[in-house]
């Protein structure tokens, strides 16, 4: 072997390394996405594939009914809330109805 076969060698170990790693990074799954302790209420919206993502940014059960209608998703009590004195009053869900602790 001479040096111009050692180095393509080299070459393409760095290539198929370079592109293993490429499509990794572009098939793993995301972090998950930290709740925000600053919003009452959540989001938890359904993808295609079964996976579902969760944004905690209403501050009342109304505006994220509205954001959630006709796609597939419902409200919940955000677990990670934590309220400022003085601030917004607890959250309940409408009509005294209680959040569901786990799904089905």
């Amino acid at each position: 072997m001479n040096i111009s076969t050692n180095w393509r060698q080299m070459l393409s170990v760095a290539a198929a390394t370079s592109m293993i790693a490429g499509v990794t990074a572009v098939l793993a799954p995301a972090a998950a996405e930290p709740l925000d302790p600053n919003y009452p209420v959540c989001l938890q919206q359904w993808e295609w594939g079964g996976s579902n993502r969760i944004y905690c940014s209403y501050r009342s059960w109304e505006d994220c009914k509205a954001s959630a209608m006709g796609l597939p998703a419902m409200c919940l009590a955000n677990p990670y809330w934590s309220p400022q004195p003085g601030s917004v009053r607890p959250v309940r869900p409408p009509h005294g109805r209680s959040v569901p602790d786990r799904m089905w």
